[in-house]
């Protein structure tokens, strides 16, 4: 199949950069040819090394954006979403399907405008959780393309439904693993000193002080050093981070890293490391699947994740430990037993996390999502 690819958000780096590399290799690998369509201004953080064309219209940014500039640009966005919907319509003949990698009930409701909806291929809108408040207007706009059968809608979450409800152009799939596709992970001896990571996207809500300050007083009968690496999108995370570096800069066992990385300097920091923490707690995380928990499976790292953080994966695997969202005391709790009984209960964490990473594979993803195409 000719697989077309249309991508609007941009972002310094991150998930989107990687999930967008999964559809692309996996496909290919699959037999495919995948082409990408993007906004004119559109500008990539990675070589993908395949067809790029480009539409009318260009990407909105909201880095920085707040108050009313956001809402201004949020509008531009949906003027914009018109025309490169229109566009595509148009290019329905240099393609066999068409996917919308990152999509929100807004993608949908907008095609009630737009002669997409008559699209003669495929159109696969992929939506990473559903949260309750949305729901409902998910539901209405998906009932509303009932009628337009070549629209999918794929909903990444761990279910066969999505809170009781579903619909005959409402597929659910399991996400994928991030995994090294750049370096080679090699068997070293275990290190005296066990390395853990807080990586990813540094936001505020992470709560990152108060994880800070639960290290540091903890009581660990081994060596333990935690790597904290942290990018930044706005300019206020930028500068609560860099005030935390500088606050924490002279406590033994703790390195910080503030810098966005992508591709193989992205990989190799996270074969340094043993585990992986993130002990930030959200209600959303119960219905939006954790983009660095499946990094972390996908890299065989062993995980302390607060237990709002897709339980369902834990209710199958046991590939690290759980402590009740939002407890400091239990997070306290947890850290040290985890630290303290890494050695004994890592052959487990491997076992499970194998499992785990076979189960939700990149290229398994590729094949569920084909034969949803291929309905």
């Amino acid at each position: 199949m000719r697989i077309a690819i249309f991508e609007n958000i941009m972002t310094p780096g991150g998930h989107e950069v990687d999930f967008d590399r999964i559809l692309v290799e996996e496909f290919k690998n699959l037999g495919h040819d995948v082409k990408f369509y993007v906004p004119e201004n559109f500008e990539f953080q990675f070589d993908y090394k395949v067809p790029v064309k480009k539409l009318s219209g260009e990407a909105v940014i909201y880095k920085n954006s707040r108050g009313l500039k956001k809402i201004f640009a949020s509008a531009k966005r949906e003027i914009n979403r018109q025309r490169w919907y229109s566009q595509l319509f148009d290019e329905q003949k240099n393609f066999d399907a068409l996917i919308i990698p990152t999509s929100t009930y807004r993608y949908l409701r907008a095609l009630n405008h737009n002669s997409l909806k008559k699209i003669s291929v495929p159109l696969i809108f992929i939506l990473h959780g559903i949260n309750p408040n949305e729901a409902p207007k998910f539901f209405d706009v998906a009932e509303k393309l009932l009628p337009n059968k070549n629209i999918k809608n794929v909903v990444l979450t761990f279910g066969d439904n999505i809170f009781g409800r579903t619909s005959e152009n409402i597929f659910t799939i399991y996400p994928p693993t991030f995994i090294p596709r750049d370096i080679q992970i090699k068997n070293s001896p275990p290190s005296e000193i066990l390395k853990i990571g807080f990586f990813g996207q540094y936001r505020r809500e992470k709560n990152l002080r108060d994880f800070l300050e639960v290290f540091v007083k903890g009581n660990y009968q081994k060596k333990v050093r935690l790597i904290v690496q942290g990018s930044t999108m706005h300019a206020e995370d930028a500068e609560d981070f860099e005030k935390i570096i500088e606050q924490y800069k002279n406590f033994d066992g703790l390195n910080f890293l503030h810098k966005g990385l992508i591709g193989a300097e992205w990989q190799k920091a996270l074969s340094k490391v043993d585990a992986l923490l993130m002990p930030y707690s959200a209600e959303r995380y119960k219905y939006h699947w954790g983009g660095m928990l499946f990094t972390a499976i996908g890299f065989e790292k062993p995980v302390i994740v607060s237990n709002d953080m897709n339980p369902e994966v834990f209710e199958m695997y046991r590939i690290g430990e759980t402590f009740k969202s939002g407890n400091l005391k239990d997070l306290s709790r947890v850290l040290e037993n985890f630290i303290n009984h890494f050695d004994e209960n890592i052959f487990e964490y491997k076992k499970n996390l194998r499992a785990a990473s076979e189960n939700f594979s990149p290229v398994n993803f590729a094949e569920r999502l084909e034969k949803i195409i291929k309905l």
